[in-house]
């Protein structure tokens, strides 16, 4: 006897009332409490090395340091990728460690290996900074700032100090990055010709500043019975002072600091700038941490501006942009998908039974289902994202299958004359393996997809879990509180006839019995057509998401200043700002002592009031950002580029290397879905040049290091941490020692540069260095250990990463790669890689588990292949859903036809569990058998895949915020129901006769090989 839990739930049902009175308290208490995020957090284990060497060369800095870094970390395990940025003064080094290394201890080890080496790279670099990347600290709102009294600089500090620790006490804030303003700074402009004609040098001047401007402490001593501590105090207390400072001449005299050049209190040189709408603004962007919510974050920022407001009388604070904006419309879209949805299969429930009351029973599975998951998605720290509010969006339908199919057998049972509770108790025994069965595929599907492998699979942790605990909470509402309700809420209900569909339906089931040959070749000849289609749907990673706004990343010509950056952004943000689509414009120029690259974040007008999409815009753009000379341009991406198509070559002849990308950037230009094509090979910037004159230096008793010392302090000053610093009371300024700004943009300058000699006295530049106009590259890129040059383009609107890839792949240059020169697969075009092979995986390991299943399910090995027949059946149905709706076979399509595998499984269970129920316990024939379960189970089959589709329509028609993501994966999956459930309803029931045919042909025989053992038998369990 077979225990049955629905027959004690039924009995006894105070205890299920209770638990899931429980369930349904704690899922309300852990929904209000859950996170709102847009989506997950991804974890890449990404280390990055930051190195600093004012004034130094790239190429000097990539022998120097960057190669040394690389060499120092290449030899720590589990790395997938080396990659380093060197530009003027900076090389900046990423180690990509494999998903699901530690990132504090590869972190920890990236810091072990560079100080290792730090004793053999040279010793002015400043200390170098190891830290790790957050993927998601995006920034969540910007802001800019007004007060009125304030000039540039004092904004500035104000952010600097006031609001950004006014904004990091919010919990979650990780950063507050100021946008534009200035820097204050005391700068002492030094006139070359009163250096020459005092016999001093820029050096020696900034050297004594050092040494005088200091206060230190200077011990303690007990005076008058009391011990007290000496402090020396040397810093000048005004600018004035500082002026008066008397600095020693080599001629042993003395000069006013004053005298020297200028002494000027004020802002820094500027480097970064910021316009909004063009007018010139100091703005700051306030970042989050690491698995923080976005919403929560945004509104405790609203919190502090308002005390800000209250502190500052006056100061007006105006939100420029908030990506929180489209983390609530794609909340509130998932939350609308999902209650439409909901309404819809509740809908679908009602128009088949007729009857509130059952109704009401199976509608209740989805609350009771859906709240109790929220408790496990806090427990394993989830949040609520637009990927799981989209697994529970897309299983909605899902939750009352099960309650759907018990209460339909009730229902049935009820109207053969038995009174609702023992229709209850009879009915729920006879389904009971049937709804594990179904529930137990779809859980085994979506766990293997929780465990893929790359940054797809972190992506879809969160979705295939959700999922699965979603579904068994289902099973136990079906199986404990559906029978129940039945039992105590349903009335008797009087026969009805059967349905005109049902008998045509039951006519064609015996034609496709009589003919299971034909139906059998049909159905094969139905998957062939179906593998057909594929080469005619396109293959991406992520689908164009539209975000409300764009931003595009802006680089000048190698020599340009910040206002010919100004000047032409300043050209584009009016020509973007005059398009319908736009609403305003900030630009963010210069920044990270890069004068040349600049940001323009584009805010676009809502959705509904343009006609183009985001990724339509980007391309409309294009001709004006084409027609302003001597730049490069692109557009952040939703992947791993800010291109959409980037092809890496790599190799260290660097001729070749050249070579080979100019052919590449040429032929990928013919590829018409490929727009923008341009190389990251560096541009030559503008240099001076000084090469020492060794004979000379030597006979002066001039070393290397001094020279180059005087060019820096000439022009930039002493590093930040040797500058001397100026008191304010309430932060130190730094005392920057340089020529005057006028004095620098004359060679002649240079060259005349006084250099202190071995004897002490000074001796021109000239003298001892030839100084000449050069040039070197503005940017070395480096993959792997190797030169770096990458060709990228931009896809146009419509047209899909995977097939244009392929054309690419398939070009002449890259199929006769010179042996120097090697391709590396990388961003975009890696991580689909990896999706196609997770997913290939995924798929295995998701059929091989349904099989497992239905085995321990049926005790049986010949039926579960009965049931997985319907599987290839909905390939085909969802291979035309997303051929007519123009959607690509992308990460959420991949996982929409995942999510088939476990659903599609349900039609044949239901079919064949009855079929053999019959066979076995009530000795129908085959035929009789396979009528009988088609008779009585398709209408639950039809009503719980009626009732999914219902659930998916919100998504899959493309309703509220992310749509573009969202929809191909409930397109996929209500194509295939569609055709799975029309051919499932007669193809499972014809294969279902050729399996029983083997296993009567095979089971005997087998029993016979077994037992023919010296006239000993061996006890056999049956195979039926």
């Amino acid at each position: 006897m077979r225990f049955n839990i629905s027959a004690v739930s039924i009995r006894h049902p105070i205890p299920p009332i209770v638990l899931f009175i429980l369930l349904t308290i704690a899922g309300l208490i852990s929904f209000f409490s859950l996170d709102i995020t847009d989506n997950p957090d991804i974890d890449v284990p990404m280390v990055s090395v930051t190195v600093s060497r004012p004034g130094a060369a790239p190429t000097e800095m990539e022998i120097q340091v960057t190669k040394k870094i690389e060499d120092a970390v290449a030899g720590l395990g589990s790395i997938d990728h080396i990659q380093s940025t060197i530009t003027d003064g900076s090389s900046v080094t990423t180690i990509e460690f494999a998903i699901g290394s530690n990132t504090d201890r590869a972190v920890n080890d990236v810091r072990d290996a560079v100080s290792k080496v730090r004793q053999n790279l040279p010793q002015d670099i400043l200390e170098p900074v190891v830290e790790r990347i957050n993927i998601a600290g995006e920034p969540v709102v910007y802001y800019s700032v007004v007060m009125p009294g304030m000039n540039t600089e004092q904004l500035s500090w104000l952010i600097d100090n006031d609001i950004s620790r006014a904004m990091l006490s919010v919990k979650g804030v990780a950063l507050v990055q100021r946008i534009g303003g200035v820097d204050r700074e005391v700068r002492i402009e030094l006139d070359p010709e009163r250096l020459i004609a005092l016999g001093i040098t820029a050096d020696a001047v900034n050297a004594q500043l050092v040494g005088l401007n200091v206060d230190i402490p200077g011990g303690r001593g007990t005076i008058g019975g009391a011990e007290q501590s000496i402090r020396t105090l040397g810093s000048a207390r005004k600018v004035e002072d500082l002026r008066n400072t008397e600095i020693s001449l080599p001629s042993g005299r003395k000069a006013r600091l004053s005298e020297l050049g200028k002494v000027i209190d004020g802002p820094a040189e500027q480097r970064q700038a910021a316009r909004y709408d063009g007018i010139p603004v100091v703005s700051f962007n306030v970042q989050r941490s690491p698995n923080t919510s976005d919403v929560t974050i945004y509104n405790g920022v609203q919190q502090q501006v308002a005390l800000l407001k209250q502190r500052y009388p006056g100061i007006e604070f105006k939100q420029i942009f908030a990506s929180v904006e489209f983390t609530k419309d794609t909340y509130n879209a998932s939350v609308e998908a999902l209650s439409v949805g909901a309404f819809l299969a509740i809908l679908v429930v009602f128009w088949f039974l007729r009857d509130w009351r059952a109704t009401l029973i199976s509608a209740a599975a989805m609350p009771l289902s859906a709240i109790p998951t929220f408790t496990v998605m806090k427990m394993l720290g989830f949040t609520l994202n637009g990927i799981s509010l989209l697994a529970l969006s897309l299983v909605v339908g899902i939750l009352v299958d099960d309650a759907i199919v018990e209460i339909e057998n009730i229902v049935r049972h009820i109207r053969q004359g038995k009174s609702p509770f023992q229709a209850a108790l009879e009915a729920a025994d006879e389904i009971g393996l049937a709804v594990i069965a179904t529930t137990a595929t779809i859980m085994v599907v979506f766990l293997p997809v929780s465990f893929m492998g790359g940054v797809p699979g972190q992506f879809f942790r969160q979705f295939g879990i959700t999922v699965a605990v979603a579904v068994f909470f289902s099973l136990l509402v079906a199986r404990l509180i559906t029978p129940m309700m039945a039992a105590y809420l349903l009335h008797p209900h009087a026969e009805e006839a059967p349905p005109r569909w049902l008998q045509r339906y039951i006519a064609s089931l015996r034609w496709c019995i009589a003919h299971r040959g034909v139906t059998i070749m049909g159905a094969i000849g139905i998957f062939a057509a179906s593998l057909a289609l594929i080469p005619f749907i396109p293959t991406g990673f992520f689908p164009d998401v539209d975000l409300g706004q764009s931003e595009l990343h802006i680089e000048m010509a190698p020599g340009s200043t910040l206002a010919d950056n100004l000047a032409v952004t300043g050209h584009l943000s009016e020509a973007l700002r005059t398009r319908p689509e736009v609403a305003h414009v900030l630009v963010s120029a210069g920044g990270q002592g890069d004068i040349r690259k600049s940001n323009l974040f584009v805010k676009l007008v809502p959705r509904g009031d343009r006609t183009l999409s985001q990724k339509q815009f980007e391309t409309s753009i294009r001709p004006v950002l084409l027609g302003v000379p001597g730049i490069r341009f692109s557009f952040s991406g939703t992947g791993f580029s800010d291109k959409d198509i980037s092809v890496i070559l790599s190799g260290d002849d660097g001729p070749a290397l050249e070579q080979v990308s100019d052919r590449l950037l040429s032929e990928v230009a013919t590829i018409p879905e490929v727009v923008n094509v341009a190389s990251t090979a560096s541009l030559q910037r503008p240099e001076v040049l000084i090469k020492p004159m060794f004979d000379r230096a030597a006979r002066e008793g001039v070393s290397v290091q001094q020279i180059g010392r005087v060019a820096m302090l000439a022009t930039l000053g002493d590093l930040d941490q040797n500058l001397a610093k100026f008191d304010m009371g309430d932060r130190q300024v730094p005392i920057r020692v340089q020529l005057d700004p006028g004095a620098r943009d004359n060679i002649e300058t240079i060259r005349n540069l006084r250099v202190m000699t071995q004897a002490g006295a000074s001796v021109p530049l000239k003298s001892v260095a030839d100084i000449t106009l050069g040039a070197g590259p503005a940017q070395i890129d480096r993959f792997d250990r190797s030169r770096k040059i990458a060709v990228e383009g931009d896809l146009l609107a419509g047209a899909e990463i995977g097939p244009v890839l392929a054309k690419i792949y398939a070009l002449p240059v890259l199929q006769n790669l010179p042996p120097e020169v090697h391709l590396s697969k990388y961003g975009n075009a890696e991580q689909m890689g990896v999706l196609q092979k997770d997913f290939g995986t995924a798929l295995a390991a998701s059929l091989l588990l349904i099989f497992a299943v239905l085995v321990l399910l049926f005790g049986n090995f010949f039926q579960p292949p009965t049931i997985m027949m319907a599987l290839p059946l909905s390939i085909g149905g969802a291979l035309v859903a997303l051929l007519i709706t123009h959607k690509a076979v992308s990460m959420p399509a991949m996982i929409g036809l995942l999510m088939l595998m476990g659903i599609v499984t349900k039609n044949s269970i239901l079919l064949v569990e009855y079929a053999i129920v019959a066979i076995r316990d009530h000795g129908f024939s085959r035929t009789e058998a396979l009528v009988d379960a088609g008779r009585k189970r398709a209408r639950p089959i039809i009503m719980t895949t009626v009732a999914m589709i219902a659930g998916m329509m919100p998504i899959a028609a493309g309703l509220g915020a992310d749509s573009d993501f969202r929809s191909p994966m409930a397109i996929a999956v209500v194509g295939g129901l569609v055709t799975s459930t029309l051919l499932s309803l007669v193809v499972i029931p014809a294969v279902f006769t050729y399996f029983d045919d083997l296993q009567h042909w095979v089971v005997p025989r087998l029993k016979r090989l077994l037992t023919a053992d010296g006239g000993h038998s061996r006890v056999v369990p049956s195979a039926e």
